[in-house]
């Protein structure tokens, strides 16, 4: 497995002001829809931050997503290990497949690929 890329997510109630704050620190809007807005650096654009109200599909609003080359082996590896499953295997509707599991210090880690 490989992982992609790392992006930490902020739940917010006030998304637009908290995108805007971010943007002093130089992130810049590259996707918005509507309920997640994912802010990257315009030189390093694997360099991300997500703000969201709550998640479209899930249950929790995930405190990380990390994006791996093969969803399904680490759906696989999780389900093996006994991990929590928070949300499952799901192909949404926006183009990534993804499912939540829960880290042994609680959070919740949204792990995908884009479709």
């Amino acid at each position: 497995m490989t992982v992609r890329r790392i992006v930490p997510n902020v739940q917010s109630d006030a998304p637009r002001e908290t995108a805007d704050f971010y943007g002093l620190l130089g992130f810049v809007e590259v996707m918005n829809l509507g309920w997640i807005t994912t802010l990257a650096s315009p030189d390093n654009p694997t360099a991300q931050i997500s703000i969201m109200r709550e998640d479209k599909s899930a249950p929790v609003v995930p405190d990380l997503s990390v994006e791996v080359d093969d969803v399904d082996a680490t759906y696989a590896a999780a389900l093996a290990s006994g991990a929590e499953i928070v949300h499952p295997l799901t192909d949404e509707d926006w183009g990534v497949r993804r499912f939540f599991v829960r880290a042994p210090d609680g959070r919740v880690v949204n792990v995908l690929t884009h479709r």
